[in-house]
């Protein structure tokens, strides 16, 4: 099946199109929507301009629209680039990243099914715990990039993503209901590589942007792509 797959930067839209390629589909573009509202009801919005280098990184083409991001318009927005990748592309489906959100997958859901296109959820229903530890397990290199819960502190900004963040995660899940995966808001992450990428991202210039003691993003400033087998560098942004 030809598919497009909506990414936001984060491990889940990255790690669905992971699981995608191995059910034998194939990825004939990337789709990106870059919100203008960085509290949008649908689209992930830090650093936002890393998806069209992470794209690079897959060697995929890239469809964006700008949306203002207001709730249920921004989904017009949405079909648009759909409506676009399906006619540039013939693509037969849509995978996205959604895992419990029924807001977010029933509104993708019913623009596919507008366009006679199928809409692909390849991580729906997961345990949080199970998925964050089998995407570390497939070895994704993650960071965090924004905090938005209790528990959770400017110490939390740039960490990496691995079994010793999971168990961290866990701990306060059991202490105070935190969302393992993130899916809520409660954080965002950042992937900077990952088995399918040709090049990694390397952090060069960041800052951390804290609203208060738990709300907070890693504005990423410069970065570089490295080739994975030279170890040189390749571009600047």
């Amino acid at each position: 099946m030809k598919i497009a797959v909506l990414i936001s930067s984060g491990k889940d839209s990255i790690f669905a199109l992971h699981k995608a390629i191995k059910e034998w589909h194939e990825i004939c573009c990337i789709l990106f929507i870059e919100s203008k509202n960085k509290d949008s009801w649908m689209f992930h919005t830090p650093n936002i301009n890393i998806v069209e280098k992470q794209a690079e990184c897959l060697e995929l083409p890239f469809l964006k629209k700008v949306t203002e991001g207001e709730k249920e318009e921004e989904l017009r927005d949405l079909k648009e680039l759909i409506t676009e990748a399906k006619e540039i592309y013939q693509i037969d489906g849509v995978v996205s990243g959604a895992i419990h959100s029924k807001y977010q997958w029933t509104r993708i859901d019913k623009i596919c099914g507008d366009l006679n296109l199928v809409s692909i959820a390849p991580l729906w229903d997961y345990n949080q715990e199970d998925l964050v530890r089998e995407i570390i397990e497939n070895k994704f290199e993650m960071i965090i990039q924004s905090i938005a819960a209790e528990g959770l502190d400017e110490s939390w900004l740039g960490k990496k993503l691995d079994i010793n963040t999971l168990n961290d995660l866990i701990k306060i899940n059991k202490k105070i209901g935190i969302n393992i995966a993130g899916e809520g808001g409660e954080y965002e992450s950042l992937v900077l590589d990952c088995p399918l990428f040709k090049k990694r991202i390397k952090i060069i210039e960041s800052e951390k942007q804290m609203e208060n003691h738990y709300t907070g993003r890693l504005v990423i400033e410069k970065i570089k792509l490295i080739n994975k087998q030279s170890k040189k560098q390749t571009r600047n942004t």
